[in-house]
C-alpha cells in the first residue's frame, strides 16, 4: 500500500530483456530506505518488487501483466520516476490509499510548467471515467492528486508549483502517457452495489 506522495525520484539505468519480460535496473535517488531484497517500491505509481540491490541502485522484474499494463515496457535509459517506497505500520497517510495496481493508461492532453505548475489536463480511459468525481481522488504517475474540474474524458489537476518540481509531472509533455490508478473505494463501492443489484 502507497499514498501517492512522492519521496523521490529515480532514473532508469538499464533495460534488460528476460525473454518476452524485463528486467528494470534504477538508481533510487534519494529515496530513502533501508530496503531488502522482496520489498515494494512504487515506480510512477506502479508497485514492483525489488529483486536486486546494491549501493543505491535495485532492479525489478517486470512481468508480462505489468508489461501490458502500463508504459514501462517502453522505458529508456535516462528515464525518471517517481518513487515511494511501501507504507509502513504507523506512518501517516498523507495522501490518499494507493495500490499501485494500475487501472489504465491516460495520456496528457496540456501540459504544466516544471516549476510554477499549473492546470494539467489529461485524457482518462473510458472505463475509469465513472470513477472520476470532482475534488475525488485520483493517482497519476505514482502522484495523489485531486480533481478540480472535469470535461469529456479529460480531467483537470491544479498542480502546486512543489509538486511539479519534486515529481515527474513537470516533466511530461502533451501525449505522454500517465498510469491511471482510481480511488479503490469507488471501486469496491461499485463492486458491493452491483452485488445488490443496485448499480446502474
Amino acid at each position: 500500500m502507497f499514498t501517492g506522495l512522492v519521496q523521490a525520484q529515480g532514473t532508469v539505468l538499464a533495460v534488460l530483456p528476460v525473454g518476452r519480460e524485463r528486467r528494470l535496473r534504477v538508481d533510487l535517488g534519494g529515496l530513502l530506505g533501508p530496503f531488502r531484497l522482496g520489498d515494494s517500491i512504487a515506480l510512477s505509481g506502479v508497485c514492483c518488487t525489488v529483486v536486486a540491490l546494491a549501493d543505491g541502485v535495485a532492479d525489478f522484474h517486470l512481468s508480462t501483466e505489468t508489461l501490458d499494463r502500463t508504459w514501462l515496457g517502453p522505458a529508456q535509459v535516462g528515464q525518471a520516476l517517481n518513487l515511494e517506497g511501501a507504507l509502513r505500520a504507523g506512518e501517516p497517510l498523507g495522501g490518499h490509499l494507493v495500490q499501485g495496481h494500475v487501472d489504465g493508461v491516460g495520456a496528457v492532453v496540456a501540459a504544466i510548467d516544471a516549476a510554477a505548475g499549473g492546470d494539467l489536463v489529461a485524457r482518462v480511459p473510458a472505463d475509469l471515467q465513472r470513477y472520476c468525481v470532482e475534488k475525488g481522488s485520483i493517482t497519476l504517475d505514482g502522484v495523489s492528486l485531486t480533481i478540480a474540474g472535469m470535461q469529456g474524458d479529460t480531467v483537470r489537476i491544479a498542480v502546486i508549483p512543489h509538486t511539479a518540481q519534486v515529481t515527474t509531472l513537470g516533466r511530461k509533455c502533451a501525449g505522454d502517457g500517465l498510469h491511471v490508478e482510481v480511488d479503490v473505494i469507488a471501486k469496491y463501492v461499485e463492486r458491493m452495489l452491483a452485488a445488490r443489484g443496485l448499480s446502474g
